[in-house]
């Protein structure tokens, strides 16, 4: 197996001078103090778990004997998905706005779990299952927009409607380049469906501040007025800095009931 990264453990991150740690574990608020005076800033801390919290949750990603963290199959159609005994989460999200890549970082304390990352855009094409112990299954989904899978609709339409151990959906945007037309779609198609779910922004060390700073008030302004299904707080990743990998796993932990009281910091 690989040898973990840096940071991907929240016992390195702790040994951090404290603004870059809070810049790691919460990479929103780390936003806050760029904001107009009289902003509205409830919507970032939503979900504030305290270090326990964060602890429980690490260890759920962390795999030993006793605690499996395997891939179990892929899927191109429904009848091929492993039974829905557990509760499950998926992601979903354009191709190459670095879905497996985040979710190789969230499985980086289980270095022998085999996520593939292509460097091809759309290189995923059938839905992964990934089972996390006892406790929960993690679905990676195939991309959409650019060289999406011909039957790409049918199969992700198909899981959302039939999958009743689903319990969260995280849609992934491009946090440099924000909401893209795609995305739209692929809200219209959650909100429909009446399916709960979060934005996920990636890629946020490639986005300099501005942007990041006005793709995000204008993604929680769409999902406070265009929206129903969507978790009110967005949360920001890096797969490559670690940042807000380790509140997504707590988040992750949270919503398929295994974290069932989340205490505030």
């Amino acid at each position: 197996g690989r040898a973990s990264p840096p940071l991907a453990a929240l016992s390195q991150v702790l040994r951090l001078e404290r603004s870059r740690r809070t810049a790691i574990v919460f990479p929103l608020q780390k936003l806050e103090r760029y904001l107009a005076p009289g902003t509205d800033t409830a919507r970032f801390r939503l979900f504030q778990p305290g270090l326990a919290a964060l602890q429980r949750a690490e260890a759920l990603f962390r795999s030993d004997r006793g605690h499996p963290i395997d891939y179990v199959s892929s899927a191109v159609r429904m009848d091929h998905a492993p039974p829905p005994a557990l509760p499950e989460v998926c992601f979903i999200g354009r191709s190459n706005v670095g879905k497996s890549s985040l979710i190789r970082a969230l499985f980086s304390l289980a270095p022998e779990v085999e996520v593939r990352v292509s460097k091809t855009p759309g290189h995923t094409k059938k839905m992964n299952f990934f089972k996390v112990g006892k406790y929960f299954t993690l679905v990676d989904m195939p991309g959409y927009g650019y060289r999406a899978p011909q039957d790409f609709v049918e199969m992700v339409e198909a899981y959302l409607q039939e999958r009743h151990n689903l319990k969260r959906t995280f849609l992934l945007v491009d946090g440099v380049a924000g909401l893209q037309k795609t995305d739209y779609i692929a809200v219209e198609m959650l909100e429909e469906f009446g399916i709960p779910y979060v934005m996920v922004l990636t890629k946020i060390d490639r986005a300099s501040r501005g942007v990041l700073l006005k793709n995000v008030l204008e993604i929680q302004e769409f999902v406070k007025e265009s929206t129903q299904g969507c978790f009110p707080q967005l949360f920001l990743v890096s797969s490559v800095e670690f940042s807000g990998v380790h509140l997504l796993r707590c988040f992750v932990a949270h919503v398929t009931g295994n974290l069932p009281t989340v205490e505030a910091s």
